[in-house]
């Protein structure tokens, strides 16, 4: 009988044993799998798997792998999206724009920087900025965002908790800053008014898994330094980020030389204003000497070619900045200056207009320009742990794009379609924090032609106003 019962025994050892090695297999579910396409990872590895899939449990990436992985531990899966034919991503990450100024596209062109603002852009935003514009303004954005495949953009402008909530009701993730100046503007019309606004939207979006509430001074020579002191001291005292434009064109430089007899960068460090809060976007007039300085700091740079290109404001010294390994990521710029919210033109031109300026073929490769638009983008933001890469453990941003498109056959290298030859309207899916916003091509969370109807209305009403304007 005691051989009987020990027989047991070590048959019950044995089993719990057998149930603990055995695969998971039956019992994984996960919310969403993607599976059956090219997987760029954008990982520490920068893998690539060429079937591959990811696994989605609520807001994060459960398991990144081939197919192989998939077949020896499969999941259980509430959706699942077949990726045959396509290519997925971590989304696209947008360090710098001025998201309702797409309803100012096109509304002055082949100007210097200081013509376009003060003798159009200004008086324009004078005439039309209100709460009910940036709302549109901010809506039409969000669906060119999520068509193009952008699942996170950094933001500055006026009346940003009504940018904030329609970001946060689409779905997108955004750092977004309330934009602050020494003149009066659409929704503060004194400094006082301006900070204390300020603390109340990033006092309110505390701890928000998409909304990160930020200030923006608009640029040292737009902002006192005093009141840049200002912001310093409220950013720290709320640990919020800040944004700021910085050495944009020749003329920020030459003002900035007759109030400080200093260069941009320099005269901020001097101020006691650079540091890993920051977030400086265009970044184009700075020596070795300054990239040094903001690699010091920690300063996140956000690389903006086509806009720098358009305003002629000059071009970022982006191999010194990859070399110095700066946090560098990519931007649009408001749509105002560049037309589109497209990252796939911006990876485009990253690579090839280095190569231009310093006649060197093999400056920004193209593993580089998209590291800039993903993982980079990421670094500039300091959110490198949470977004970026398709890895365990961080945010579900995903991005599926069609890879059986004329302008994408046939393929030989995977990095130099996805730079070179794709297109924002080759993206299919767009998942952020595990939330799908875009399936087939078909925008779930934004209802486009009522919204683009609502823009077509504030056309009219900006060219009268500025037909009208003295």
């Amino acid at each position: 009988m005691k051989k009987f019962f020990g027989l047991i025994v070590f048959l019950g050892i044995a089993l719990s044993g057998w149930a603990q090695r055995r695969p998971a297999t039956a019992t994984t579910t996960v919310d969403l799998l993607i599976k059956g396409g090219a997987v760029v990872t954008m990982d520490d590895e920068r893998r690539v798997f060429d079937n591959g899939f990811v696994a989605i449990r609520g807001a994060q990436i459960v398991a990144v792998g081939d197919a192989a992985a998939l077949a020896a531990n499969p999941y259980r899966a509430k959706q699942t999206i077949d990726a045959r034919g396509k290519v997925v991503l971590p989304g696209l990450i947008n360090t710098h724009t001025h998201l309702p100024m797409v309803l100012f596209r096109g509304i002055a062109d082949d100007l210097d920087l200081q013509d376009w603002l003060v003798k159009y852009i200004f008086p324009a935003e004078a005439k039309n900025v209100t709460r009910e514009f940036v709302v549109a303004g901010t809506q039409l954005g969000l669906v060119e965002l999520i068509r193009g495949g952008t699942t996170t953009y950094a933001d500055m402008y006026y009346f940003e908790d009504a940018i904030a909530e329609e970001t946060k009701k689409a779905g997108v993730r955004g750092l977004l800053g309330e934009t602050v100046i020494d003149f009066p503007v659409a929704d503060n019309k004194t400094w006082t008014e301006a900070l204390k606004y300020s603390e109340t939207f990033i006092q309110r979006w505390k701890n928000d898994p998409l909304i990160t509430a930020a200030i923006a001074p608009h640029a040292p020579y737009t902002v006192s330094t005093e009141h840049l002191q200002e912001v310093k001291a409220l950013a720290d005292r709320l640990n919020a980020p800040i944004l700021t434009h910085l050495a944009e064109a020749p003329t920020e430089t030459k003002t900035i030389a007759e109030r400080y007899r200093t260069r941009p960068a320099l005269y901020l460090e001097k101020i006691g204003f650079l540091s890993a809060r920051l977030l400086a976007a265009h970044v184009v007039h700075v020596n070795d000497e300054e990239i040094a300085l903001l690699k010091q700091r920690d300063v996140g740079v956000a690389h903006c070619p086509q806009s720098n290109m358009k305003l002629s404001s000059g071009t970022a010294p982006v191999p010194q900045m990859l070399k110095a390994d700066l946090r560098l990521g990519l931007g649009t710029d408001g749509a105002a200056s560049n037309h589109d919210l497209s990252l796939w033109e911006e990876i485009d031109t990253a690579a090839k207009l280095h190569k231009l300026i310093s006649m060197n073929p093999t400056v920004v490769t193209a593993q580089q320009a998209l590291e800039m638009a993903t993982i980079g983008g990421a670094r500039a933001l300091h959110k490198e742990r949470e977004i970026g890469s398709l890895t365990v453990g961080k945010r579900a941003d995903v991005i599926l794009l069609d890879l059986n498109a004329a302008h994408l056959t046939p393929r030989y290298n995977l990095y130099s379609h996805l730079v070179y030859a794709a297109k924002a309207s080759d993206v299919t899916d767009t998942i952020v924090n595990g939330r799908v916003l875009m399936r087939n091509r078909t925008l779930l969370t934004l209802a486009e032609e009522r919204i683009k109807t609502v823009a077509r209305r504030y056309q009219r009403q900006v060219s009268q106003s500025l037909e009208n304007r003295q």
